[in-house]
This record gives structure tokens, C-alpha cells and sequence, in this order.
């Protein structure tokens, strides 16, 4: 009878620490697989952009076309120096997968020619925002800093009677009939209209002088055709533009520079083309370089779509 009620006794003890396991169970007590919260903070974590690498830079550029964009590169006798300037180089950088680039710089019996070429990849920090919207806030500040000019009329295209055909202080604009003449993304409207600014208002940083009735119309807006004033672009990446500015205001050879500008998913690419001929009375063709640059620009879209 003794070992009996041994028996019973030890599994009483053990039902009774069944029911409590049970017990604290139905209670509503956390389990071992749960995880308060976790739904919810998965929801919240944006999309990660396209691209997770960048390519190349000075690999990026086919010889085909620095032929092109650096005429005197064929030039170059000697076989070492002229592979070197194909070779161009590599800006610094201390993360290869956050930014590349690559210059180059070959010299004619023409004029010297500049090339820069530049990737970055934009990653977002904050979990909120995506990698996508943190590049498009990024290039809209590019495109404040390049201040696009207010699109005007060249006065050969445009009607006396127009009032875009008035002289401006701008050295170039967008066509006005143009869909990227719309005013640049994030730029503040000008005072006295949104997305217009007074006819007197400078446009890339260039002071103007108040016009007059006997006051004469700036060069540039009789020479600069709409079609090749700085603007904004379509059908390249996501967004785009291209900036033309050409700095004479030193007595040798006028220098050009044409930059392009475009976003793609999370990534932003930037050509700078410059061009400064040998002789002070020659100036760099403004069509001939865009047309150059925006041709470099879309072959670099179409090998990241790759």
C-alpha cells in the first residue's frame, strides 16, 4: 500500500504542472514563436532601387565613340600614348559601388577635348523612403543647380508679335511649344507668375543688363535655335536634361561645355563634353556636341537596361 500511494501521488504532481503549462497557454502569455510587431515593420521597409552595382566608367565608353567625341585620339602616333588616352582616367572613389567615373582629355591640332563620364548609385537609409524616390529628390536638386534658362524663341522662329520673341539676358531656353519646356523639378517658381520669370531675370548665374527700346538683342537670341537651348529631355532614363554653356568671357578660344544629365531607377548619370578650339575665332558648334553627348547618354541607358 505504501509504493501505491507513492504511485499516485507522483502523478498527481505531474497533471497538476500540465494544467499550469496549459493554463499560462489560454491566459493569453506570449509563445515561443512570437514576434510582436514584425508584420507591421516589414510593411513599412520601401522597395530597394534596380541596380545594387555600378559599371565601369572608363570601360563604359566604346572606342567607336570616343573616336567620335575625341577626333584627336587617331591622331596620336605614338601606339602607347594613344591607348593610354583611350584608356582614359579614373576619378577617385572609395566605394566602387556607390560611384564611378572617368575622364579623358585629348588634345588636336583642332582644339582639346574634354570628356567626363559619371555613374552614381543612390541608396536611401531610411527604410520609409526608396531607393528610386531618394534619386529622383537627388536629381531634382541637379537640376535647380544647373538653372535652366525660362524657354524662349530664338527671334528667327518666333513672331514679332510674340512675346517670347522679346531679347533675353538667357544664353539658351526650351522651346515653349516643347513638352520638357515645362519649368525645371524642383525649382521655385519666378516672381511675377509660376513657371514664368521677368524678361530681365539672369538665367545661369549670368548677370543682364535692363533692357531697353534702343537696347539690341542678345546673340544668343537670334543664334541659339530653341531645339538646342538647354532643357529639359524625353525619352532618355526617367528624367534628363541637358545644359549648353559657352564661357567667352576670356580673349583666348571660347570654350564649350555641354553637360547631360539622366536618372534611371536609382542611379544618375553625368556627361560633361568640353570642347576649346586652337584658334581664338572658331567656336565650338553647339548642335554638333549636343548631338555627341545625347548619343553617348543613350548608349549608357541602354547598357544599364541591359
Amino acid at each position: 500500500m505504501q509504493r501505491k500511494a507513492y504511485v499516485t501521488g507522483a502523478a498527481a504532481l505531474l497533471a497538476a504542472l500540465l494544467a499550469g503549462c496549459t493554463g499560462d497557454s489560454d491566459d493569453g502569455g506570449p509563445t515561443d514563436d512570437a514576434n510582436p510587431g514584425k508584420a507591421g515593420t516589414a510593411s513599412a521597409v520601401a522597395e530597394p532601387g534596380r541596380y545594387d552595382t555600378l559599371p565601369e566608367a572608363c570601360r563604359a565608353v566604346s572606342r567607336g565613340t570616343l573616336d567620335t567625341l575625341l577626333p584627336g585620339v587617331r591622331e596620336i602616333a605614338d601606339a602607347t600614348r594613344r591607348e593610354d588616352a583611350y584608356a582614359g582616367e579614373a576619378t577617385q572613389t572609395f566605394d566602387t559601388d556607390r560611384k564611378t567615373g572617368c575622364r579623358w582629355k585629348v588634345e588636336s591640332a583642332d582644339a582639346t577635348d574634354h570628356l567626363l563620364v559619371d555613374f552614381e548609385r543612390v541608396v536611401s537609409y531610411d527604410t520609409a523612403v526608396s531607393d528610386d524616390t531618394e534619386a529622383e529628390d537627388l536629381f531634382a536638386g541637379k537640376v535647380t543647380a544647373a538653372d535652366l534658362p525660362v524657354p524662349v524663341a530664338s527671334t528667327s522662329d518666333a513672331s514679332p508679335a510674340s512675346p517670347s520673341a522679346s531679347p533675353s539676358g538667357s544664353s539658351s531656353g526650351s522651346a515653349a511649344a516643347s513638352p520638357s519646356a515645362s519649368p525645371a523639378k524642383g525649382t521655385a517658381p519666378a516672381a511675377g507668375g509660376e513657371g514664368t520669370a521677368p524678361a530681365s531675370a539672369p538665367a545661369n548665374g549670368t548677370a543682364t543688363a535692363p533692357a531697353s527700346d534702343s537696347a539690341a538683342p542678345s546673340p544668343s537670341a537670334t543664334t541659339t535655335p530653341a531645339e538646342l537651348q538647354p532643357r529639359l529631355l524625353e525619352g532618355l532614363g526617367d528624367e534628363a536634361f541637358v545644359d549648353d554653356v559657352l564661357d567667352d568671357s576670356a580673349s583666348t578660344a571660347k570654350q564649350r561645355t555641354v553637360t547631360v544629365a539622366f536618372r534611371t531607377s536609382n542611379v544618375i548619370v553625368t556627361i560633361r563634353y568640353e570642347e576649346q578650339p586652337t584658334t581664338i575665332a572658331t567656336v565650338p558648334d553647339s548642335e554638333e556636341m549636343q548631338d555627341r553627348a545625347r548619343k553617348l547618354a543613350a548608349q549608357l541607358a541602354d547598357s544599364l537596361r541591359g
